[in-house]
């Protein structure tokens, strides 16, 4: 009973529901649309990018559409309270004792948060999703994107659907902060980056502080613990020379020859799954490159982007704060937690920053810091031009005012998207 009385303390079965923050209504409304069924709602992030707080929104909305409280089991395997839980074995037990003393009637949620804590998750979620002695409906919260492929895919195929959540998109900031959208609030989310605890902390120094802490924490448990990294320094160096390299084509030879400048040799392969593992944390995405006429990925060089602008502002020395990287990196956060896959468009003499997709939808993005002369308005209006179907196409720049229209390309500042 005991472990029931520490796990009513995290749900609401008699009390009603704290103010969960900050609304994260883009992700909320999405996995709105997905409640009501069978299907395993996945949530995928980096630690600290607001799972949790999108879980606990979840079920004041739940409430308010006249759920029983009763009927709601959250478990957030983070906290210290629940280090005794260690395999899927013991979570099953606590939530057939929830089920045994709190009695609720009808469908049960199940809210489980950082499943991936638990050994052998996969068999105790299979199992909640295809009983059909009871009503479950199974929400999970996971800090790696490789989750779901192998056992669990198999297990599952097709129960389930996944959610990216990603830190403060640009309007969630002004919207924490009571901003107005405009060019000075755009520099500013670019220097802070969309950290939710980042809001909370005004000084330089505590911001600083709190980065390095995060990424040590995300480096050491969700790496090089999970996957034995014999070589954390290596690993620490590659996540710094993506962030210093945000938005340039790169391939796994650049990177080993460049190690091999710093008195480091490294093999390929080494280099490869080091930085596939920061992937699986979700610290860093990859931009494969796509030919634009076949819409084919093309192996090879590509592109990395931070899930956060902090990392840059926070993590490399430069007295140069590379703002047309930041923006570059902003603009593909964006899109990506709209939903869109992003990938770098390749044509014969040129190239367009990004090419947008989801289901029948395609956009063609340029990014530009400024557009400063007519040299630069060519190029990035001008790589448009080689492209000959009539997807949208858009040029996304910091300039205080726009060009509008240009030849049927759409010119936006950025505050404006």
């Amino acid at each position: 009973m005991e472990n029931l009385n520490i796990l009513e303390q995290y749900n609401y079965w008699n009390k009603k529901p704290i103010d969960g923050g900050f609304s994260r209504v883009l992700y909320l409304n999405r996995l709105m649309k997905y409640t009501g069924n069978r299907l395993i709602k996945v949530l995928i992030g980096q630690r600290r990018s607001g799972k949790s707080y999108v879980l606990r929104q979840l079920i004041t909305k739940l409430i308010s559409q006249k759920v029983n409280p009763r009927n709601i089991f959250y478990l957030n395997k983070e906290s210290v309270d629940f280090d005794y839980i260690e395999n899927y074995k013991q979570l099953k037990k606590l939530i057939d004792l929830y089920l045994l003393k709190i009695k609720p009637r009808g469908k049960v949620y199940i809210l489980l948060d950082e499943i991936q804590e638990v050994s052998g998750w996969e068999k105790l979620v299979n199992s909640l999703s295809q009983d059909h002695t009871k009503n479950f409906e199974v929400f999970i919260t996971g800090s790696n994107s490789k989750m779901l492929s192998g056992e669990l895919a198999t297990l599952l195929s097709g129960r389930y659907v996944a959610f990216e959540i990603f830190p403060f998109s640009y309007s969630e900031f002004v919207g924490y902060k009571n901003l107005p959208k405009e060019k000075k609030t755009y520099l500013e989310y670019l220097n802070t980056g969309g950290l939710p605890e980042l809001m909370n902390l005004e000084h330089e120094e505590a911001r600083l502080h709190y980065v390095n802490s995060l990424v040590s924490t995300i480096l050491y448990k969700d790496v090089v613990t999970r996957y034995s990294v014999k070589d954390a320094y290596l690993l620490e160096r590659l996540f710094k020379y993506a962030a210093a390299n945000v938005g340039f084509l790169v391939s796994l030879n650049n990177i080993v020859n460049f190690l091999k400048t710093q008195k480091i040799n490294v093999k390929y392969e080494t280099v490869a799954n080091y930085l596939g593992y920061l992937e699986d944390a979700c610290l860093l995405h990859r931009a494969e490159r796509m030919e634009i006429k076949t819409k084919e990925l093309l192996a090879g060089n590509r592109k990395y982007y931070l899930n956060d602008m902090a990392y840059k502002n926070y993590l490399i020395s430069s007295f140069d704060k590379g703002f047309g990287q930041l923006l570059e990196n902003s603009i593909y956060l964006h899109y990506r937690a709209t939903g869109y896959n992003v990938n770098v468009g390749m044509l014969r003499n040129a190239e367009i920053d990004f090419c947008v997709h989801k289901s029948n939808d395609f956009k063609y993005v340029q990014v530009s810091y400024l557009l400063s002369d007519h040299k630069v308005i060519e190029r990035e209006f001008g790589n448009f031009r080689q492209i000959k179907d009539n997807y949208e196409k858009t040029v996304v720049t910091m300039d205080d005012l726009s060009l509008g229209n240009k030849e049927g390309i759409k010119h936006l500042l950025a505050w404006e998207l």
